[in-house]
């Protein structure tokens, strides 16, 4: 994975609530076992026509907001436990998705995969999904190592697990920390 310490970077704002991983990836596109691929078809009955022509209501297909940092309305990845979903996200270039609320599987799969879930206020995320729809420009400061997002709403903090903050800093997925402590697991073993 990518390292990830501090984001500075303009988001895009997604007012919807209740965004289950359906809407976020649909089912029929699941037939890959491969990460590769998802990003195209993120949020796709959204972002194209039943035609296939773009949706030019949907805010992924405004030029305004562009960014690697999603805003998103409150219950965000609700719905069936796909890893898929956090594949599309990442595939599509987002690093961080901002939310009042998130479901357990959701949030671990976005860690897994590199993708940083902030949780807010529901106040928080208000005015700052108002300030981005306003100002598409806005810049976000994500500084994970403090745990905090930083807007001009205001600087909120935020939880994250200590692993997962760790592997994040550090670019680590499961095995790669396993690999880290290589020479320490080999001294307890030699120790025996």
């Amino acid at each position: 994975m990518e390292k990830f310490v501090k984001l500075i970077d303009t988001a895009v704002p997604l007012t919807t609530e209740n965004v289950d991983t359906d809407q976020i990836i649909p089912a029929r596109f699941l037939k890959a076992t491969d990460k590769k691929g998802f990003g195209g078809n993120v949020f796709r009955d959204w972002r194209f026509n039943k035609d296939g022509s773009v949706n030019e209501d949907f805010v992924l297909n405004n030029k305004n907001f562009k960014g690697s940092i999603l805003i998103a309305g409150d219950n965000f990845g609700c719905g069936s436990s796909r890893e898929h979903a956090a594949w599309a996200l990442a595939g599509y270039g987002f690093k961080v998705v901002v939310s009042s609320f998130f479901a357990d599987i959701f949030k671990g799969n976005a860690l897994n995969n590199g993708i940083l879930p902030i949780q807010v206020s529901e106040e928080y995320l208000k005015e700052l999904l108002n300030k981005i729809t306003e100002e598409p420009g806005t810049l976000v400061t994500v500084d994970l190592e403090n745990q905090e997002i930083i807007t001009p709403v205001g600087t909120s903090s935020f939880d994250i697990n200590p692993y997962k903050k760790l592997c994040m800093i550090n670019g680590y997925d499961d095995i790669d920390f396993l690999v880290s402590k290589k020479e320490k697991i080999e001294a307890f073993e030699a120790s025996l």
